[in-house]
């Protein structure tokens, strides 16, 4: 599955657009590499989401074509969340 769709289908990310800005913006690495929206994501691999305040990252456990919202939490395991030293 493509990264920008699946940060929308696990809703890591709200809407697809906002997802590609995202990876073009070379925020969003998977396996501890850069990509571009467009990268194949697999169960297994490990997405970093460099986001203003905080770090996000997830394992990702499944890929489905369309999840409900209650099951979104489902598709990742959450490796690390904290939160930036802006200072």
């Amino acid at each position: 599955m493509r990264l920008d769709k699946y940060l929308k289908v696990s809703r890591l990310i709200k809407r697809r657009t906002v997802a590609k800005d995202v990876c073009n913006g070379d925020k969003v690495s998977v396996n501890h590499r850069v990509v571009k929206p467009s990268a194949q994501v697999a169960p297994d691999d490990i997405i970093t989401i460099d986001m203003k305040n905080r770090i996000l990252e997830v394992k990702v456990l499944a890929t489905p074509a369309a999840a409900r919202a209650e099951q979104a939490e489902t598709l990742y395991e959450v490796l690390v969340d904290k939160v930036k030293d802006i200072n």
